[in-house]
């Protein structure tokens, strides 16, 4: 049996197969290899006779070997004279000096495959933040006089999305510092005018002439109240960034427009009237509209002459308000249709009676309702000829019922509904009655 074993097995290279038969002067009967100096030793003879006898297994050291493992199964004899064993003798150094060798190679392919990743992830990482490195230059490079530097932007991923949002907000930054910048030089060289006038007539008043006293005191009191006006115009278009410069509450829009028209109408011998009044209850800033429109009757009054017209009007579509002043003036010349909104900007660089704010407030109530102005030719609708500015924002419609008009429920009535005709309150300005505008359809513009 122990024959047959050791001609059909093999052992591996860190084993030794050792065919062992007790009562004999050598009891190595088999050995697989066929020589190995481990079996003259006197631990393995020794651990090997306990083995055979008794199964199991064993550990010994072995000079020149290190460790070893031997494992045994007894064998029965027909002959009770004899005795034998199978006995398999591992070399452990063998097995850890490969697992060494399985762990050193390892750990070197690991190594170096963890310097090729962070090798190849530092210059992907490096080609990635290079538009943030660019980012933070360019930052440190940005003063508070020049904003003028753009970051370059390439390829097409989050970095260059977030690049290129960098760059648009340093233009809005550029834009809103330089018209700051201009804001506060138009600002002080409308100031240094009036300022220069108080100082030129104090330089040479003589204090002895009350006539010439007088004449200078109302003079000079005149050059503060326009200087007053300024700052004031100056602070309201300040204020029109607060959230609570407009404050919404319900208005009838024919009310208003008949109020616009009595406001108006002092502000100048003019043939007034009104081109349609809207009929509709919507929440808006009642106030900041008429101080919006008033503007734009100052202006139409101060570029018309006596006798010329000037009309207000209002329409409403069921979502957004139009209120509009027309007069039949000179009118604007195509390069100045949308600087006049400018702050500052007049039409007629020759008139020296306003500061060019005017517009610029209407266009900030506008602003501030979430609306815009606009400059529009009335010739469109057969005027003959002038100008018309309109304030054109959104407004909530109120419905009304039949409990009255402070009423925010009541109901409005049906379009083309007869109504009183509207008339002026300043008698004798208007020279024809108002047209009511019953329906959502805006004017011809």
């Amino acid at each position: 049996m122990l024959e047959l074993f050791f001609l059909r097995n093999i052992p591996d290279d860190d084993e030794l197969l050792v065919g062992w038969i007790e009562g004999r002067a050598d009891p190595v009967r088999f050995l697989s290899p066929a020589e190995d100096p481990i079996v003259d030793d006197a631990a393995f003879r020794a651990a090997a006779s306990d083995v055979a006898r008794t199964g199991g297994s064993a550990r010994f050291e072995v000079s020149g070997e290190g460790e070893v493992l031997l494992v045994g199964q007894p064998v029965r004899f027909r002959s009770d004279t004899e005795a034998g064993a199978l006995l398999v003798v591992t070399r452990l150094e063998v097995g850890r000096a490969a697992l060494r060798d399985t762990m050193r190679t390892y750990a070197i392919v690991s190594a170096l495959a963890l310097l090729l990743v962070a090798g190849a992830a530092f210059l992907l990482t490096g080609r990635l933040l290079a538009p943030l490195r660019r980012l933070r230059r360019t930052a440190e490079e940005i003063t508070e006089t020049d904003l003028s530097r753009r970051i370059p932007v390439s390829g097409n991923d989050d970095i260059t999305a977030l690049t290129g949002t960098v760059n648009t907000m340093l233009e809005r930054l550029e834009a809103a510092f330089t018209e700051q910048r201009r804001f506060l030089d138009d600002a002080g060289h409308e100031l240094k005018t009036p300022l220069t006038v108080l100082r030129g007539h104090l330089e040479v008043l003589d204090l002895g002439s009350p006539e010439e006293v007088a004449e200078t005191r109302d003079l000079l009191l005149d050059e503060v109240d326009r200087m007053s006006r300024l700052v004031g115009d100056l602070i309201l278009l300040a204020k029109s960034d607060r959230p609570d410069f407009v404050r919404v509450e319900p208005v009838e829009l024919r009310d208003l427009t008949e109020d616009l028209l009595a406001k108006c109408s002092g502000l100048g011998e003019r043939t007034w009237s009104i081109d349609a009044a809207a009929t509709a209850r919507v929440e808006v800033d009642a106030q900041r509209l008429t101080q919006a429109v008033l503007q734009l009757a100052d202006n139409a009054v101060r570029h018309t002459r006596p006798g010329d017209r000037v009309a207000v009007g209002t329409a409403y579509d069921g979502s957004r308000l139009r209120l509009w002043v027309r007069d039949t003036g000179p009118g604007l010349a195509p390069e100045d249709r949308t600087r006049v909104f400018d702050r500052f900007a007049r039409a007629d660089d020759r008139d020296h009676e306003g500061f060019g704010l005017g517009l610029s407030i209407v266009g900030a109530i506008a602003e501030a309702h979430g609306g815009r102005t606009a400059w529009e030719d009335p010739t469109h609708d057969g005027h003959p000829r002038g100008s018309r500015f309109v304030v054109d924002v959104p407004a909530a419609r109120i419905a009304e019922d039949h409990r009255g008009s402070d009423d925010p429920t009541r109901v409005l009535p049906l379009p083309g509904t007869p109504r009183a005709p509207l008339t002026p309150r300043t008698p004798g300005r208007p020279d024809r009655p108002i047209r009511q505008q019953e329906d959502s359809t805006w004017p011809a513009s």
